[in-house]
């Protein structure tokens, strides 16, 4: 049976929540979890439900985000500061090269994370994530974006943003959730912070973070994009043909968030991914 417990690191100033269930039946190598913008552990649930029986799995809280602490300082939020907090917590719960695997903004974190500690992470596998802007008129226009959606949270509260968010088309196709699962995950949503989202959204957004040089990303990567979304369909095969050791997972039926809409496929899809990569590098 396993043991569910939470840890809370110190990464410099800032305090880190961990969620860790721990799998006693294996010792293969653990998995690192982090979610999307305006997630949490709770919204990676269903994910760690299809690991946990194989390995253990450590689901984080970024800054700004469910239980971890929403500091004032808008720097705290920088991409890099977030993989400097994730490298304390990978060192502080002494794991040894985890696996990473990030939806969305957490894939972003994950991706860096691969390219800034390589010697630190065994692989990396997203899920509709991006490597950010390289053209910097994007980036300083997804930054102005960025801008006045914080200014826009702040000013109408966090119960009406997170409806607006969640009413965006992107997420849509998570209709097909049920009545139930959404207001479950309006729920978790509703449990963060109104400045700590605004805060994640300046400083580690799309627009904010460096663009990743995915050619110097010599981990094996899995990128992951539902069959209904197309933007990042299109991004996952781009990256795959920039990468050696890379793979590209579409799955049917699914839209953005295709881990949650098709948990089942989603799940096989990483269990035979670190599977594969624990057997290449032991």
């Amino acid at each position: 049976m396993n043991r569910v417990h939470s840890e809370f690191v110190e990464a410099g100033d800032v305090r880190i929540h961990a969620r860790v269930v721990t799998c006693a039946a294996t010792d293969a190598t653990p998995v690192v979890i982090l979610h999307g913008f305006t997630g949490s552990t709770e919204s990676m649930r269903e994910v760690v439900a299809q690991l946990c029986q194989t390995r253990t799995i450590i689901c984080v809280d970024l800054v700004g985000h469910g239980r971890s602490d929403a500091p004032q300082d808008v720097a705290r939020y920088s991409m890099e500061a977030c993989t400097e907090q994730l490298a304390e917590v990978i060192e502080s719960l002494g794991l040894d090269r985890p696996h990473l695997l990030g939806y969305s903004m957490g894939g972003r974190a994950a991706l860096t994370f691969c390219t800034h500690y390589p010697d630190r992470a065994r692989s990396a596998l997203v899920v509709g994530a991006s490597s950010g802007f390289a053209n910097p008129e994007a980036r300083r226009a997804r930054v102005a974006d960025d801008e006045s959606l914080a200014e826009h949270l702040l000013e109408v509260g966090l119960e009406a943003f997170i409806n607006e968010w969640m009413a965006k088309p992107i997420f849509a196709s998570q209709a097909r959730l049920g009545v139930v699962a959404l207001e479950r995950s309006r729920t978790e949503r509703l449990r963060n912070r109104p400045h700590g989202l605004a805060q994640s959204l300046r400083g580690m957004g799309t627009g904010a973070m460096p663009p990743t040089d995915l050619t110097c990303l010599a981990l094996p990567t899995c990128f992951v994009a539902g069959a209904e979304d197309e933007k990042f369909i299109a991004l996952a095969r781009s990256y795959g043909d920039r990468i050696d050791n890379a793979q590209v997972e579409i799955i049917p039926e699914a839209g953005h968030a295709a881990h949650l809409e098709k948990p089942e496929a989603f799940g096989r899809i990483a269990r035979e991914f670190f599977a594969r990569v624990d057997a290449s590098t032991s």
